[in-house]
């Protein structure tokens, strides 16, 4: 069975733990790192074959259009990750309307592509703004992966249905991958996950999760964990820098042995969604 790679294209200073501590009006004196570790990500996967699904944000796309380009030339999906990285449960209707309408039709308007999939940053769809759907769907997405299924103190839906599922607004939601033990969802689709667990764990997890599901597993990584040497935000709390720093110096073997243990495609293929050129 073949899993979906999927990459949340984002700066190391944008993260949502950082919000606090680096404001959007600051980004542009920041020395960007993004552009050169989507790099590495992309001669990985070309190393290997592999296509993926990279949800890039507005920002990044507008900074490094030739990025985008690569990604697109390279076979990859190109999909949307909002245009500022803010995360949609602090976001009134409108504000999130242009967010994601501005980042779709800018990934657009540099790659020739139709953009027909987005993710939130830090997961944030919610009960209380189910609303978002509608949204996404009068700005022309056909899919989302934007839930997350477990518990957690930044995001979480724990009662949403685990695999694929439709919405009233006719949009896709493609949930993370989670593994039920002990009566609760365990996450297991990457991110700082990744670096938490063994990789032995990692491989057990999504192994036993395709064989007793029979569903594609949905990994995630970020650009700026391919980086070790990236600057420390020292002003961070304790949990947020062991959070965003734990193990960063294992990821580029842990993520070659993925590539080699198990098969990978993007969202668009594995799930049927086209992404057509818009001339």
């Amino acid at each position: 069975m073949k899993n979906a790679m999927t990459i949340d294209v984002e700066d190391y200073f944008q993260v949502s733990a950082f919000e606090n501590l680096v404001n959007r009006e600051s980004w542009d004196a920041i020395s960007p790192r993004v552009e050169k570790n989507t790099h590495i990500l992309l001669d990985k996967f070309a190393e290997h074959d592999t296509k993926a699904t990279f949800f890039t944000l507005g920002w990044v796309a507008d900074k490094f259009p030739q990025l985008v380009r690569e990604i697109v030339s390279q076979g990859h999906e190109l999909a949307s990750h909002g245009t500022h990285h803010q995360r949609a449960s602090d976001q009134d209707r409108q504000t999130f309307k242009s967010d994601v309408g501005d980042a779709k039709r800018l990934l657009e308007d540099i790659s020739g592509v139709e953009v027909v999939g987005y993710r939130a940053p830090s997961f944030s769809f919610t009960k209380q703004n189910e609303w978002v759907y509608d949204v996404l769907a009068e700005e022309g997405y056909k899919y989302s992966s934007s839930v997350y299924p477990v518990a957690h103190d930044h995001y979480g839906i724990p009662d949403a249905p685990r695999f694929k599922y439709s919405t009233p607004s006719g949009v896709v939601e493609i949930p993370l991958s989670t593994l039920p033990l002990f009566g609760k969802n365990i996450p297991i689709s990457g991110g700082g996950y990744f670096r938490l667990y063994p990789y032995i764990v990692t491989r057990w997890a999504i192994s036993k999760f395709t064989i007793s599901e029979k569903q594609p597993y949905i990994f995630y990584l970020h650009p700026w964990e391919m980086d070790p040497s990236q600057p420390r935000m020292t002003e961070a709390s304790l949990k947020s820098r062991f959070r965003h720093y734990l193990n960063l110096n294992k990821v580029d073997k842990r993520l070659t042995g993925l590539l080699q243990d198990f098969e990978w495609s993007s969202m668009a293929d594995i799930y049927g969604f086209n992404n057509e050129l818009s001339d």
